[in-house]
Protein backbone atom coordinates (compact mmCIF):
# COMPACT_ATOMS: atom_id res chain seq x y z
CA UNK A 1 0.00 0.00 0.00
CA UNK A 2 1.37 3.82 -0.79
CA UNK A 3 0.74 6.29 1.79
CA UNK A 4 0.67 10.22 2.13
CA UNK A 5 0.46 11.62 5.54
CA UNK A 6 -0.65 15.30 5.24
CA UNK A 7 0.63 17.42 8.14
CA UNK A 8 -0.55 21.12 9.53
CA UNK A 9 -0.34 22.86 12.99
CA UNK A 10 2.09 22.55 15.78
CA UNK A 11 5.29 19.96 16.74
CA UNK A 12 3.00 17.89 18.20
CA UNK A 13 0.84 17.65 15.41
CA UNK A 14 4.64 16.53 13.29
CA UNK A 15 5.09 13.72 16.25
CA UNK A 16 2.03 12.33 15.72
CA UNK A 17 2.01 12.63 12.08
CA UNK A 18 5.49 10.92 12.21
CA UNK A 19 3.96 8.33 14.07
CA UNK A 20 1.33 7.11 11.88
CA UNK A 21 3.58 7.24 9.43
CA UNK A 22 6.08 4.74 10.66
CA UNK A 23 3.43 2.53 11.52
CA UNK A 24 2.07 2.17 8.23
CA UNK A 25 6.06 1.70 6.75
CA UNK A 26 6.33 -1.03 9.59
CA UNK A 27 2.98 -2.47 7.57
CA UNK A 28 4.69 -2.60 4.52
CA UNK A 29 3.48 1.00 3.48
CA UNK A 30 5.32 2.65 1.06
CA UNK A 31 5.56 6.80 1.49
CA UNK A 32 3.95 8.16 -1.58
CA UNK A 33 2.90 11.47 -2.85
CA UNK A 34 -0.57 11.98 -2.35
CA UNK A 35 -1.77 11.74 -5.98
CA UNK A 36 -0.02 8.54 -6.18
CA UNK A 37 -1.22 7.25 -3.29
CA UNK A 38 -3.71 4.50 -2.11
CA UNK A 39 -4.26 6.17 1.37
CA UNK A 40 -4.40 9.65 2.62
CA UNK A 41 -3.74 10.88 6.11
CA UNK A 42 -4.26 14.31 7.13
CA UNK A 43 -4.13 15.33 10.69
CA UNK A 44 -5.71 18.61 10.82
CA UNK A 45 -5.62 21.89 13.12
CA UNK A 46 -7.78 24.47 14.59
CA UNK A 47 -5.57 26.80 16.55
CA UNK A 48 -6.76 29.82 14.78
CA UNK A 49 -9.55 30.22 12.10
CA UNK A 50 -7.02 30.81 9.23
CA UNK A 51 -5.61 27.36 10.40
CA UNK A 52 -9.10 25.64 10.08
CA UNK A 53 -9.29 26.82 6.77
CA UNK A 54 -6.00 25.55 5.55
CA UNK A 55 -7.14 22.20 6.87
CA UNK A 56 -10.26 22.32 4.85
CA UNK A 57 -8.20 23.40 2.01
CA UNK A 58 -5.70 20.59 2.31
CA UNK A 59 -8.29 17.91 2.62
CA UNK A 60 -9.77 19.39 -0.88
CA UNK A 61 -6.36 19.03 -2.09
CA UNK A 62 -6.01 15.82 -1.11
CA UNK A 63 -9.77 14.78 -2.94
CA UNK A 64 -8.68 16.68 -5.96
CA UNK A 65 -5.25 15.67 -6.70
CA UNK A 66 -6.29 11.90 -5.86
CA UNK A 67 -9.69 10.46 -7.03
CA UNK A 68 -9.62 7.16 -6.15
CA UNK A 69 -7.57 7.41 -2.61
CA UNK A 70 -8.75 6.49 0.80
CA UNK A 71 -8.50 9.84 2.67
CA UNK A 72 -8.84 9.48 6.56
CA UNK A 73 -8.84 13.07 8.26
CA UNK A 74 -7.98 13.08 12.01
CA UNK A 75 -6.70 15.68 14.30
CA UNK A 76 -8.04 18.71 16.07
CA UNK A 77 -10.60 20.28 13.76
CA UNK A 78 -11.85 16.82 13.36
CA UNK A 79 -12.26 16.18 16.55
CA UNK A 80 -14.17 19.35 16.92
CA UNK A 81 -16.75 19.07 13.64
CA UNK A 82 -16.60 16.22 11.85
CA UNK A 83 -19.43 16.08 10.38
CA UNK A 84 -17.61 18.70 8.50
CA UNK A 85 -15.32 16.92 6.57
CA UNK A 86 -17.33 13.35 6.57
CA UNK A 87 -19.71 15.61 4.19
CA UNK A 88 -16.96 16.48 1.86
CA UNK A 89 -16.73 13.18 0.03
CA UNK A 90 -17.98 9.61 0.63
CA UNK A 91 -13.77 8.44 0.33
CA UNK A 92 -13.28 10.92 3.45
CA UNK A 93 -13.21 9.01 6.85
CA UNK A 94 -13.03 10.59 10.18
CA UNK A 95 -11.13 8.75 12.43
CA UNK A 96 -10.29 10.15 16.34
CA UNK A 97 -6.40 10.56 16.25
CA UNK A 98 -6.84 8.09 19.90
CA UNK A 99 -7.53 5.35 17.44
CA UNK A 100 -4.60 5.83 15.02
CA UNK A 101 -2.36 6.28 17.66
CA UNK A 102 -3.50 3.03 19.31
CA UNK A 103 -3.04 0.87 15.76
CA UNK A 104 1.07 2.00 15.87
CA UNK A 105 2.93 -0.81 16.91
CA UNK A 106 6.52 0.73 19.27
CA UNK A 107 8.80 -1.75 18.59
CA UNK A 108 8.46 -1.72 14.74
CA UNK A 109 7.62 1.55 14.09
CA UNK A 110 10.61 3.45 15.49
CA UNK A 111 10.64 6.51 14.04
CA UNK A 112 14.30 7.53 12.79
CA UNK A 113 16.56 6.62 10.03
CA UNK A 114 15.91 7.42 6.47
CA UNK A 115 12.42 9.52 5.85
CA UNK A 116 12.61 10.50 9.56
CA UNK A 117 14.29 13.93 10.92
CA UNK A 118 17.15 13.92 12.54
CA UNK A 119 15.57 15.10 15.49
CA UNK A 120 13.35 13.04 16.73
CA UNK A 121 9.88 13.89 18.69
CA UNK A 122 8.48 12.19 21.44
CA UNK A 123 5.08 12.79 22.51
CA UNK A 124 4.81 12.64 26.53
CA UNK A 125 1.82 14.62 27.41
CA UNK A 126 -1.37 15.58 25.61
CA UNK A 127 -4.91 17.78 26.40
CA UNK A 128 -4.53 21.06 28.38
CA UNK A 129 -6.89 22.18 32.10
CA UNK A 130 -6.07 25.72 31.31
CA UNK A 131 -8.57 27.67 28.97
CA UNK A 132 -6.37 30.49 27.38
CA UNK A 133 -9.72 32.98 26.36
CA UNK A 134 -8.18 33.10 22.61
CA UNK A 135 -8.17 29.10 22.09
CA UNK A 136 -9.56 26.11 21.68
CA UNK A 137 -7.50 23.89 21.62
CA UNK A 138 -8.27 22.59 24.98
CA UNK A 139 -11.47 21.32 23.84
CA UNK A 140 -10.02 19.84 20.66
CA UNK A 141 -7.22 17.74 23.14
CA UNK A 142 -9.39 17.55 25.94
CA UNK A 143 -7.82 17.39 29.60
CA UNK A 144 -4.49 17.06 30.57
CA UNK A 145 -2.85 12.98 30.25
CA UNK A 146 0.80 11.73 30.82
CA UNK A 147 2.05 9.08 29.03
CA UNK A 148 3.68 6.60 31.54
CA UNK A 149 7.09 7.44 32.35
CA UNK A 150 8.31 3.89 31.51
CA UNK A 151 7.03 3.59 27.90
CA UNK A 152 8.65 6.99 27.13
CA UNK A 153 12.38 5.69 28.83
CA UNK A 154 11.66 2.68 26.73
CA UNK A 155 11.13 4.28 23.38
CA UNK A 156 13.81 6.72 24.33
CA UNK A 157 16.50 4.36 24.61
CA UNK A 158 15.10 2.99 21.48
CA UNK A 159 15.76 5.84 19.63
CA UNK A 160 19.53 6.62 21.16
CA UNK A 161 20.32 2.85 20.59
CA UNK A 162 19.35 3.82 16.83
CA UNK A 163 21.75 6.36 16.46
CA UNK A 164 19.03 9.53 17.10
CA UNK A 165 21.41 12.16 18.89
CA UNK A 166 18.92 14.81 19.92
CA UNK A 167 15.00 13.60 21.11
CA UNK A 168 13.01 16.26 21.32
CA UNK A 169 9.98 16.18 24.27
CA UNK A 170 6.59 17.73 22.91
CA UNK A 171 2.99 17.73 24.26
CA UNK A 172 0.38 20.26 24.13
CA UNK A 173 1.31 21.68 28.18
CA UNK A 174 4.58 19.84 28.36
CA UNK A 175 5.27 21.48 32.32
CA UNK A 176 1.80 19.85 33.38
CA UNK A 177 3.80 16.20 32.75
CA UNK A 178 3.09 14.38 35.94
CA UNK A 179 2.98 10.34 36.42
CA UNK A 180 2.60 9.51 39.71
CA UNK A 181 3.95 12.14 40.81
CA UNK A 182 7.05 12.32 38.29
CA UNK A 183 6.97 15.74 37.25
CA UNK A 184 9.12 16.55 34.48
CA UNK A 185 12.50 17.19 35.52
CA UNK A 186 12.21 13.61 37.54
CA UNK A 187 11.14 12.43 33.96
CA UNK A 188 14.21 13.88 31.99
CA UNK A 189 16.31 12.79 35.19
CA UNK A 190 14.87 8.69 33.90
CA UNK A 191 16.13 9.45 30.20
CA UNK A 192 19.82 11.18 31.01
CA UNK A 193 20.09 7.87 33.18
CA UNK A 194 19.16 5.39 30.93
CA UNK A 195 20.26 7.07 27.79
CA UNK A 196 23.68 7.46 28.89
CA UNK A 197 26.16 4.99 26.78
CA UNK A 198 23.52 4.18 24.42
CA UNK A 199 24.50 4.95 20.34
CA UNK A 200 28.16 3.98 18.92
CA UNK A 201 31.14 5.04 18.45
CA UNK A 202 31.72 6.45 21.48
CA UNK A 203 30.24 9.89 20.39
CA UNK A 204 28.32 12.38 22.26
CA UNK A 205 25.09 10.88 24.67
CA UNK A 206 21.80 11.76 23.47
CA UNK A 207 20.70 15.02 24.17
CA UNK A 208 17.32 16.48 24.78
CA UNK A 209 15.05 19.73 24.30
CA UNK A 210 12.00 20.61 25.94
CA UNK A 211 9.83 21.44 22.76
CA UNK A 212 7.65 24.25 25.09
CA UNK A 213 7.09 24.61 28.10
CA UNK A 214 4.63 27.48 30.27
CA UNK A 215 6.47 29.97 32.69
CA UNK A 216 4.18 28.62 35.67
CA UNK A 217 5.36 25.27 35.03
CA UNK A 218 9.00 26.05 35.14
CA UNK A 219 9.56 24.78 39.13
CA UNK A 220 13.23 24.77 40.60
CA UNK A 221 13.95 21.21 39.96
CA UNK A 222 13.84 21.87 36.19
CA UNK A 223 16.08 25.05 36.67
CA UNK A 224 18.74 22.80 38.80
CA UNK A 225 18.50 20.17 36.15
CA UNK A 226 19.30 22.31 33.29
CA UNK A 227 21.43 24.20 35.39
CA UNK A 228 23.81 20.97 35.96
CA UNK A 229 23.06 18.64 33.16
CA UNK A 230 25.96 20.20 31.01
CA UNK A 231 23.63 20.46 27.92
CA UNK A 232 22.20 16.90 27.82
CA UNK A 233 19.33 19.06 28.49
CA UNK A 234 19.56 21.60 25.35
CA UNK A 235 20.09 25.38 27.50
CA UNK A 236 17.28 26.52 25.05
CA UNK A 237 13.77 27.31 26.16
CA UNK A 238 10.55 27.86 24.20
CA UNK A 239 8.77 30.10 26.99
CA UNK A 240 5.73 31.64 26.21
CA UNK A 241 4.89 35.32 27.06
CA UNK A 242 2.02 36.01 24.56
CA UNK A 243 1.51 39.09 25.78
CA UNK A 244 3.65 41.54 27.66
CA UNK A 245 0.93 43.68 28.89
CA UNK A 246 -0.41 42.88 32.45
CA UNK A 247 -3.92 43.61 32.17
CA UNK A 248 -3.59 42.35 28.28
CA UNK A 249 -2.13 38.84 29.96
CA UNK A 250 -5.87 39.07 32.72
CA UNK A 251 -7.71 38.95 29.86
CA UNK A 252 -6.49 35.93 28.10
CA UNK A 253 -6.87 33.52 31.58
CA UNK A 254 -2.87 33.75 31.68
CA UNK A 255 -2.20 32.70 35.33
CA UNK A 256 1.04 34.96 35.83
CA UNK A 257 1.57 38.93 35.59
CA UNK A 258 4.44 40.49 33.11
CA UNK A 259 6.63 40.93 36.17
CA UNK A 260 6.31 37.52 36.89
CA UNK A 261 7.58 36.33 33.65
CA UNK A 262 10.35 38.57 33.59
CA UNK A 263 11.58 37.78 37.15
CA UNK A 264 11.65 34.30 35.76
CA UNK A 265 13.56 34.73 33.32
CA UNK A 266 16.06 36.85 35.30
CA UNK A 267 16.60 33.80 37.65
CA UNK A 268 17.02 31.46 34.33
CA UNK A 269 19.68 33.51 33.20
CA UNK A 270 21.10 33.93 36.59
CA UNK A 271 21.13 30.06 37.04
CA UNK A 272 21.88 29.19 33.16
CA UNK A 273 24.12 32.03 31.63
CA UNK A 274 24.51 29.69 28.35
CA UNK A 275 20.68 30.15 28.20
CA UNK A 276 19.06 31.13 25.14
CA UNK A 277 14.87 31.71 24.82
CA UNK A 278 12.24 31.75 22.38
CA UNK A 279 9.03 32.61 22.71
CA UNK A 280 5.35 33.59 21.06
CA UNK A 281 3.86 36.62 21.15
CA UNK A 282 -0.08 37.69 19.98
CA UNK A 283 -0.21 41.04 18.31
CA UNK A 284 -3.72 42.51 18.57
CA UNK A 285 -5.22 41.00 21.10
CA UNK A 286 -8.91 42.55 22.02
CA UNK A 287 -9.00 45.47 23.66
CA UNK A 288 -5.08 46.28 23.64
CA UNK A 289 -4.13 49.41 23.36
CA UNK A 290 -0.62 51.23 21.99
CA UNK A 291 0.36 51.43 25.82
CA UNK A 292 -0.51 47.55 26.23
CA UNK A 293 1.59 46.73 22.70
CA UNK A 294 4.50 49.33 24.23
CA UNK A 295 4.86 46.73 27.39
CA UNK A 296 5.33 43.81 25.04
CA UNK A 297 8.26 45.39 23.29
CA UNK A 298 9.24 45.91 26.45
CA UNK A 299 9.14 42.95 28.42
CA UNK A 300 11.00 40.98 24.88
CA UNK A 301 14.22 43.21 25.15
CA UNK A 302 14.30 42.47 28.70
CA UNK A 303 13.78 38.91 28.45
CA UNK A 304 16.43 38.97 25.62
CA UNK A 305 14.46 36.41 23.22
CA UNK A 306 17.00 34.71 20.58
CA UNK A 307 13.82 34.42 18.40
CA UNK A 308 10.17 35.98 18.60
CA UNK A 309 7.16 33.76 16.91
CA UNK A 310 4.90 36.69 16.67
CA UNK A 311 0.95 36.42 15.21
CA UNK A 312 -1.20 38.81 14.02
CA UNK A 313 -4.51 37.89 16.64
CA UNK A 314 -7.07 35.51 14.93
CA UNK A 315 -10.50 35.24 16.18
CA UNK A 316 -11.72 31.70 16.53
CA UNK A 317 -15.12 30.58 16.91
CA UNK A 318 -15.99 29.29 20.05
CA UNK A 319 -13.33 31.49 22.61
CA UNK A 320 -14.21 33.92 24.31
CA UNK A 321 -11.76 36.65 22.74
CA UNK A 322 -13.60 35.84 19.31
CA UNK A 323 -17.13 37.17 20.93
CA UNK A 324 -15.42 40.41 22.24
CA UNK A 325 -16.55 43.50 20.56
CA UNK A 326 -13.38 45.36 21.05
CA UNK A 327 -11.80 43.78 18.39
CA UNK A 328 -8.06 45.52 16.96
CA UNK A 329 -8.51 46.57 13.46
CA UNK A 330 -6.99 44.79 10.81
CA UNK A 331 -3.91 46.89 9.46
CA UNK A 332 -3.01 47.93 13.31
CA UNK A 333 -2.68 44.05 14.09
CA UNK A 334 -0.40 43.26 11.09
CA UNK A 335 1.36 46.63 12.13
CA UNK A 336 1.82 45.37 15.59
CA UNK A 337 2.78 42.00 14.31
CA UNK A 338 5.75 43.53 12.01
CA UNK A 339 6.87 45.51 14.65
CA UNK A 340 7.39 42.17 17.01
CA UNK A 341 8.92 40.77 14.22
CA UNK A 342 11.50 43.57 13.48
CA UNK A 343 12.42 43.68 17.36
CA UNK A 344 12.76 39.85 17.09
CA UNK A 345 15.45 40.30 14.05
CA UNK A 346 17.21 42.91 16.16
CA UNK A 347 17.06 40.79 19.26
CA UNK A 348 18.51 37.70 17.35
CA UNK A 349 21.34 39.38 15.54
CA UNK A 350 22.53 40.45 19.33
CA UNK A 351 22.25 37.26 20.71
CA UNK A 352 24.24 36.10 17.58
CA UNK A 353 27.08 39.10 18.83
CA UNK A 354 26.85 37.79 22.30
CA UNK A 355 27.90 34.07 21.22
CA UNK A 356 30.50 35.20 18.60
CA UNK A 357 33.24 33.09 19.13
CA UNK A 358 31.89 30.59 21.40
CA UNK A 359 31.53 26.97 20.12
CA UNK A 360 28.33 24.00 20.87
CA UNK A 361 27.49 20.85 19.88
CA UNK A 362 24.96 20.87 17.24
CA UNK A 363 23.00 18.23 15.52
CA UNK A 364 23.51 18.16 11.56
CA UNK A 365 20.77 18.22 9.46
CA UNK A 366 20.92 17.16 5.55
CA UNK A 367 21.74 20.29 3.35
CA UNK A 368 24.47 21.16 5.43
CA UNK A 369 23.47 22.83 8.26
CA UNK A 370 23.85 22.21 11.90
CA UNK A 371 21.47 23.41 14.76
CA UNK A 372 23.13 24.01 17.86
CA UNK A 373 22.31 23.76 21.62
CA UNK A 374 20.72 27.20 21.58
CA UNK A 375 18.48 26.44 18.46
CA UNK A 376 20.65 28.70 15.77
CA UNK A 377 21.22 27.17 12.28
CA UNK A 378 25.05 27.15 11.55
CA UNK A 379 27.06 25.55 8.87
CA UNK A 380 28.17 22.29 9.30
CA UNK A 381 31.39 20.84 9.53
CA UNK A 382 32.57 19.22 6.11
CA UNK A 383 32.14 15.94 5.67
CA UNK A 384 29.84 15.69 8.80
CA UNK A 385 26.94 12.84 8.96
CA UNK A 386 23.56 14.16 8.85
CA UNK A 387 22.28 12.99 12.35
CA UNK A 388 25.34 13.62 14.20
CA UNK A 389 26.55 15.96 16.77
CA UNK A 390 29.50 17.89 16.41
CA UNK A 391 31.35 21.06 17.66
CA UNK A 392 30.61 24.04 15.76
CA UNK A 393 31.95 28.10 16.62
CA UNK A 394 29.73 30.68 16.31
CA UNK A 395 31.30 33.18 13.56
CA UNK A 396 33.21 36.56 14.85
CA UNK A 397 31.69 38.93 13.15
Amino acid sequence: MRFAVVNLGCKVNRVESDAFAAALMARGGVAAAEEDADLVVVNTCTVTGEAEKKTRKAVRHALRANPTARVVVTGCAAALDADAFSSMDPRVEVVPKGELAAAAPTDAALRAGEGFRTRVGVKVQDGCDNACTYCIVHVARGRATSRPADEVAAEARALAAAGVREIVLTGINLGSYDDADLRLAGLLERLLDETRGLGSHGGPDARFRVSSVEPMDVDEAFVSLLASAGGRVCRHLHLPLQSGSTRVLSEMARPYTAERFCSLVDGLYDAVPELSLSTDVIAGFPGETEDDFAATLAAARRCRFAKIHAFPYSPRVGTPAAARDDQVPAPVKADRARRLRELGRELRSQELARRAGTRELAVVEPGGTALTESYFELPAPAGALAGSLVEVEFPKG
